[in-house]
């Protein structure tokens, strides 16, 4: 008769701790294939437990494939693989990185969330639990909230000038995420990536199986002769303004580039990332408002106006991609919350977006000013040389210095201070990227600038 000493179990309830001494006694050969079981009543006496409490720890077994069940006959065990003697040790899972904290960061493109409308946010989402009822347990239109998309084509067309159609709109969760589309969506092609560039453009699409070709930049953006040469049939860019050099495509350049995509039956992705923030003349036109033939994917993001942690994105497909589209990726689900896209849509249409993009440009230009004029003012003034286009929330610094891009960032470290050089965005090394440092200032505060200088001082001392 099985026996087990229950008062052993702790805190499992009856039927649980009977289930896993009979199951771990089939395991480990303790109860033969085959042998049968005492009945439930039998061994309900025995253990002086109730007979449900058997009854519910046999069903389970049964229900696992433990036990057979034979009419008339009763419970036996049922073959089943010998646990090891000796289980083998596991590798042990490597505990997570805890991120750094920096005294100074100037690596990291932060935003300053401080200065987002948080109460006008929290008003429209208590406005839309209220009012949504069934519509935000309803799953969304696979290609976004229509509502969303709807504003999304207005703000288009209000301040970028550009004449899109809602059903043009998909929208993601992030960039990331409509990166992965476009490598299935153009599956076969070769990507051409900038060259210095954002590194996670190739990661994601290299790890989607799409080959990527860098392609060098010259003063007016992505070289043609050396485009042609790459034999890609897509082009992913960002003209209106670069990241990492800041560099600004001209509408010469840029009607070079849709030449060669009609020529080469190709497609242009035009990754405009940060284009709300310029704070010299009037906003750059995108290449989606002058392309005739549609030939141009726009995608943008919210993480650069609204905060990092909005993973909400959305890409404005011409209709010969949007029909492909549809037929072979219809199928995905949109990835972003109803209740965020219902909240977004309404900042959008009530005009709170706007007002604080005008906000924040001002914000933000005043604040480079005053990190401009730090820099220029610092104990190290007479080494650097800055390079700005009055747009966006970086620029370059190159300091004049024998020391290695590498010997910098180490000592840097030493002293918590995080930098980034043109050097690491580069797939193919050249010496006009070296010593020159990739500074995001949209997370330095006016009352930390003297000590980021001096910080900084220290790291460059020769």
């Amino acid at each position: 008769m099985l026996t087990y000493s229950l008062e052993d179990r702790g805190g499992l309830p009856l039927y649980e701790y009977l289930y896993q001494r009979i199951r771990r006694d089939i395991l480990d050969g303790t109860l033969a294939a085959g042998e049968r079981l005492p009945s439930k009543r039998a061994l309900a006496e025995h253990l002086q437990i109730s007979v449900i409490t058997v009854e519910n720890a046999y069903q389970q077994l049964e229900a696992e494939g433990f036990l057979l069940s034979r009419p008339r006959r009763g419970f036996f065990a049922a073959p089943v693989e010998r646990l090891p003697a000796a289980p083998a040790a596991r590798p042990p899972v490597p505990p997570e990185e805890a991120e750094p904290v920096w005294r100074l960061d100037l690596k990291s493109g932060q935003v300053d969330v401080a200065r987002f409308p948080v109460s006008v946010w929290a008003r429209l989402t208590r406005q839309v639990l209220s009012e949504g009822g069934a519509a935000l347990l309803t799953p969304v239109h696979r290609q976004g909230l229509p509502a969303l998309r709807r504003a999304i084509a207005v703000d288009l067309r209000d301040r970028k000038g550009m004449a899109v159609s809602p059903e043009q709109v998909v929208v993601g969760a992030g960039a990331e995420y409509l990166y992965l589309l476009l490598a299935q969506l153009l599956e076969g092609a070769a990507f051409a990536v900038e060259d210095p560039g954002y590194p996670k453009i190739r990661k994601v699409y290299g790890k989607c199986g799409a080959v990527c070709r860098p392609v060098p930049l010259d003063g007016q953006g992505v070289e043609l002769t050396a485009l042609a040469a790459s034999g890609a049939g897509v082009l992913h860019l960002s003209p209106s303004h670069h990241y990492p050099t800041g560099l600004v495509t001209p509408i010469g350049r840029r009607q070079a580039l849709l030449r060669w995509a009609e020529e080469r039956d190709g497609v242009v992705i035009e990754d405009d990332y940060d284009s709300e923030f310029r704070f010299t003349g009037r906003p750059i036109p995108t290449l989606q408002s002058i392309d005739g033939g549609g030939r141009v994917v726009y995608m943008n993001t919210f993480s650069q106006t609204i905060s990092p942690s909005m993973r909400l994105g959305f890409m404005v497909l011409p209709p010969r991609l949007l029909e492909r589209y549809r037929r072979e990726l219809g199928f995905y689900a949109c990835t972003v919350p109803a209740l965020d896209q219902h909240v977004l849509a309404r900042f959008l249409d009530r005009g709170h977006y706007e007002q604080h993009l005008s906000r924040m440009r001002k914000e933000y230009r005043a604040r480079r000013s005053r990190v401009l004029e730090a820099f220029r003012t610092s104990s190290f003034a007479d080494r650097i040389a800055i390079s700005e286009q009055g747009a966006g929330l970086h620029f370059l610094l190159r300091l004049d210095t024998a020391r290695s891009d590498e010997a910098l960032r180490r000592r840097g470290e030493t002293l918590g201070v995080r930098l980034g050089f043109l050097s690491e965005y580069a797939v193919r090394p050249h010496p006009d990227y070296e010593h020159t440092l990739v500074v995001n200032y949209a997370g330095l505060e006016e009352d930390g600038l003297p000590q980021a200088m001096e910080l900084l001082a220290e790291v460059f001392a020769e």
